[in-house]
Parts: structure tokens; C-alpha cells; sequence
């Protein structure tokens, strides 16, 4: 052993024969400091309605600690962010915020917490960057001091923070109805919808194509859903028009059918605008109905059946033809008849000739009829099946047909008969 060393020895041995050195920390300094970010994209359309969440770092560090206490390590550290509160406001941003202060606990320095936000960004926002205030409320260790050789005293320090959250709202198209047609749109049938739409956004939409889209489960369905636009500008308006399907279980009355824009934005992406719901008006069913009297008719005859029709539909038919399904005891060689075009309201009369069997029975008897018509888009329909009633009874007596008269007819050629053989014979 060299000798040179034994000061330090001798300093090493008199340090550990130190009643509790180094067994704690006498004095802790330091506070908390931290930062917000968003995580995910800060771009927002208007009228978008998204959460948006934040990441809350803690950087803070502890920057003076005094050791050889012999009292144990304090259990909080100054550096830890306690019991934080998270509230985010709008501040001159046109956001609405619809979540409340949200409590995140503890922090500690180095580490990091989330809180989430329902935000919704106003209809009306102008493009450009704003500015979403974060306030941060938490408590830290200010201090920790020791009081003797038994007591430890922390001091503890509240303190708000607002931090700047930065977003951008982009330019956007909006979809503005300003006008509805609708032509033959009607139950069970397909008719045209006319729009006037207008860009009421601030982004200039390239290659513009407007669509419609079925809303849930309306009845109304899109056959021809698409119109094209071109260059859509801000303010500029533009007719468009669009083919609707109705389905047969709806009823008169208004349906929602969703409206968009599918463009190319600001910076050549493809993207679609929010959608717009508009209600149409749907039409009665196109319907007709058996107007004519009952028809008589007898077993083993040859009639003809002439029957009424009358639309009592909401729109008009075009080239509308009669038939009936002529089953036994019946034959038609004839069973279909040209009504033409029938208007509201209107009836047509139709003439079927019939053979009844000669031992049919007498009764009443139910002949299907149906129309097939064009509607209004010059689409072949086929209306529901309708009920000819016949009713078939006895011919009535005739002196042809009566047995009395039968018999004296072949008494009277008997008669002749004889006379005549007599007659002849006598000559």
C-alpha cells in the first residue's frame, strides 16, 4: 500500500461513520414543466364535428437536491405534475367545444398523458389558422424541507398554464339547394328530380360531380345518380338533374334523399363535401280501377265482355292495353283490347269476345284483367290484377224453346205429313 493514499482513506472512513449519511434527501427543488401537441391533423373543414386529441408532456426535472438527511426520500417529487385539469376553449377560434374539463391525475416529469376533445368546427369558419387555448391546472412540490431529525415538510404550489394549441380550418365546398322539381315521381314508379345547387363553401372544386344518395332505408332510390359539373366555384350555382326510383311500399307523402359533391380540392385531392338532406314529395300509386256493371252472360253462348276502366291513379298512363286470362268455362280468341292514353280520372272501355262452355255452371265467376301502360319516362308497368265479373244464368223461355210449342210444331209437320200421303194416294 502506498502512502499517499491513507488521507483518503481515513476521509472515505470518517464520511460513513456519519450517523444516517446519505440515507435521504434533506432539501428537493424542481417543478413540472409542460407542453401540448395535437395528435393526429390540426386541419379541419367546416362544419366537421371530430374529437380532437391532445398529448400533455411533463419535461420537467428536479434541480437542487441536498442529500445526507436521515430522514427517508420524500414521496412526491417537485417535477410531477399533480391532480391536472385539461379544459380547452375556443377563444376567438370558430370552434365550438362540447367536452368539459377533463381530470388527468398525476404527471411525472418525463412522462405523458392524453385527453380527448369533442370539437366542432361552425359552418360558417372562414379558411385560415387559429389558435385553441389549453388550460392546464395542476399542483406540484415546491419544496420538501426537513425540521429536525423526525419531520418533513412539503410545500405544495397550484398553478394554471395555458398553452396555445394551433388548428387550421381549410377551404371547403358547401352544397346549397336552392330549388326542387320533381316530374311523375311517383309510388311504384321512376320519375326525375331537378336541382339547383349552389357552392356556398370557399374552395374552388375542379371536375365537380353532384350525386345523390338513398337516405337509410327511404324508398326513394337513385337510378341515375350522378351529374356532372365541371368547374364549381364559390357563389356559383348550377342545374342539375337526376333519375329516382319508388318503391312500391311507399306511401304519398315526403322522403329524405341525401345530396353531395365529389371535387377535387384546393390542393388536387379528391374529396367529398357534407351532405345535404332534402325531402321530396312522392305521388299516389298509379291505379286503376273496374267501373262497368256487372256482366251477364249464358252457358253455351258467344258474348262479348265490355269492361270500364277508369285511372284513378295520380299521374297519367300512356298506350294503355287491356287483357284478361280467360280460364275455363271461358275461351277468348280476343283477349286483348287498346285503351290509349288515360288522364287522371279518366275511363276507356274495353270489348272482349267470349265462348262460355255449353255445360258450365251457373254461377258468378271472377275474370283476371290487367293493364300494361307506359308511364310518364315512357317505362312498360304492368298494373295490379283486377276482378271481371261475370255471372253466368239460364236463357231465358222463348216460344222457340218452349216444349208446348215444340210439340204442336211436330204435330202440325205429322199432320201435313199425312195429309199430303193421302192426298196423293187418292190421285
Amino acid at each position: 500500500m502506498r502512502w499517499h493514499y491513507i488521507p483518503v482513506l481515513m476521509l472515505l472512513l470518517a464520511f460513513l461513520a456519519m450517523p444516517g449519511a446519505a440515507q435521504g434527501v434533506k432539501y428537493l427543488y424542481g417543478s413540472p414543466d409542460l407542453s401540448a401537441t395535437i395528435a393526429g391533423t390540426n386541419e379541419f373543414a367546416p362544419g366537421a364535428e371530430t374529437g380532437l386529441t391532445v398529448v400533455i408532456s411533463n419535461s420537467g426535472l428536479n434541480t437542487h437536491k441536498i442529500v445526507g438527511s436521515s430522514l427517508v426520500t420524500p414521496d412526491d417529487q417537485p417535477n410531477t405534475a399533480k391532480l391536472v385539469t385539461a379544459a380547452l376553449k375556443s377563444g376567438d377560434a370558430p370552434f365550438t367545444i362540447k367536452t368539459d374539463p377533463q381530470f388527468l391525475s398525476d404527471i411525472r416529469g418525463g412522462a405523458a398523458a392524453t385527453a380527448t376533445f369533442n370539437v366542432k368546427v361552425k359552418d360558417s369558419a372562414e379558411p385560415g389558422t387559429y389558435v385553441l387555448p389549453l388550460e392546464l391546472t395542476y399542483t406540484y412540490l415546491r419544496e420538501a424541507e426537513e425540521y429536525g431529525s423526525d419531520l418533513l415538510r412539503y410545500n405544495y404550489q397550484k398553478k394554471t398554464v395555458t398553452l396555445p394549441l394551433e388548428v387550421r380550418v381549410t377551404p371547403d365546398l358547401q352544397v346549397e339547394v336552392l330549388d326542387i322539381r320533381t316530374e311523375s315521381l311517383n309510388v311504384g314508379t321512376e320519375g326525375y328530380v331537378y336541382l339547383t345547387l349552389r357552392n356556398a363553401g370557399h374552395d374552388t372544386a375542379n371536375n365537380a360531380i353532384a350525386k345523390i344518395t338513398r337516405n337509410g332505408a327511404s324508398p326513394l332510390i337513385p337510378t341515375d345518380g350522378s351529374a356532372y359539373i365541371g368547374r364549381f366555384e364559390p357563389g356559383d350555382t348550377v342545374d342539375v338533374k337526376f333519375k329516382v326510383s319508388v318503391a312500391n311500399s311507399a306511401e304519398p307523402q315526403s322522403y329524405p334523399l341525401d345530396v353531395a359533391v365529389t371535387y377535387e380540392d384546393y390542393e388536387g385531392d379528391t374529396v367529398t363535401s357534407r351532405s345535404t338532406t332534402i325531402g321530396l314529395p312522392v305521388g299516389g300509386k298509379i291505379a286503376f280501377e273496374i267501373v262497368s256493371p256487372k256482366l251477364t252472360l249464358s252457358p253455351g253462348s258467344k258474348g262479348v265482355l265490355e269492361v270500364t276502366y277508369k285511372n284513378t291513379g295520380d299521374a297519367p298512363v300512356y298506350n294503355a292495353q287491356a287483357r284478361i286470362s280467360a280460364v275455363d268455362p271461358f275461351t277468348s280468341s280476343d283477349d286483348t283490347a287498346y285503351l290509349g292514353d288515360l288522364a287522371r280520372g279518366e275511363t276507356a272501355t274495353a270489348r272482349f269476345e267470349v265462348n262460355i262452355d255449353g255445360d258450365a255452371t251457373v254461377k258468378e265467376y271472377g275474370i283476371d284483367s290487367e293493364i300494361r301502360y307506359r308511364d310518364a319516362l315512357d317505362n312498360s308497368k304492368i298494373s295490379d290484377t283486377m276482378k271481371v265479373t261475370v255471372a253466368l244464368k239460364p236463357r231465358e223461355g222463348t216460344i222457340f224453346t218452349n216444349p208446348v210449342f215444340l210439340i204442336v210444331i211436330a204435330a202440325v209437320i205429322i199432320g201435313a205429313g199425312y195429309y199430303i200421303f193421302v192426298y196423293r194416294k187418292k190421285r
